[in-house]
């Protein structure tokens, strides 16, 4: 019987130590959205590092949202700065939150609870080694916008 322990507990602290090795990952974090209520004035901003400028990375949002959200998309607008505050990338994006057709949410859920990890920019280099900050402002005509649990960012290596 304590075989049977001790292989099961090896085997479990085994996959729980690969399972968290991800090598492309650079950056990445969420930030909670207060009462799901998102205004627009509440401009998420998230802080990481760049080692390695000749590298290519691809940037994602990372969305949580409760299966009420009124709205199939999501028009965010996103803006890069360095160190001293130059503006390295500003655009305005629509993300797809749900299938238009059907309404079913595009992301893996549990509940009424869905993430979505959608591709905001692709093979992205970076100028130099340094600190970047991505700031994300929701852009929707609703003020405050309802049912958004979190927002955050993944930066990581094109592999």
């Amino acid at each position: 019987m304590k075989i049977n322990i001790y292989f099961f507990l090896i085997l479990f602290c085994g996959i729980f130590l690969f399972s968290g090795c991800d090598k492309a990952r650079v950056y990445e974090e969420y930030n909670n959205i207060p009462e799901n209520l998102w205004n627009i004035k509440n401009i998420q901003k998230f802080k990481f590092s760049i080692d390695d400028p000749n590298l290519k990375y691809n940037i994602l949002y990372n969305v949580r949202n409760s299966a009420s959200y009124p709205y199939y998309n999501l028009f965010l607008k996103y803006t890069i700065t360095d160190e001293k505050g130059t503006i390295i990338s500003s655009n305005l994006q629509d993300l797809k939150l749900m299938d238009p057709k059907t309404g079913e949410p595009q992301g893996k859920g549990m509940g009424d609870i869905f993430d979505n990890q959608i591709l905001s920019l692709s093979s992205v280099k970076f100028p130099q080694k340094g600190e970047y900050t991505f700031t994300i402002q929701q852009y929707m005509r609703q003020d405050p916008l309802p049912d958004i649990m979190s927002i955050g960012i993944r930066v990581e290596k094109v592999e």
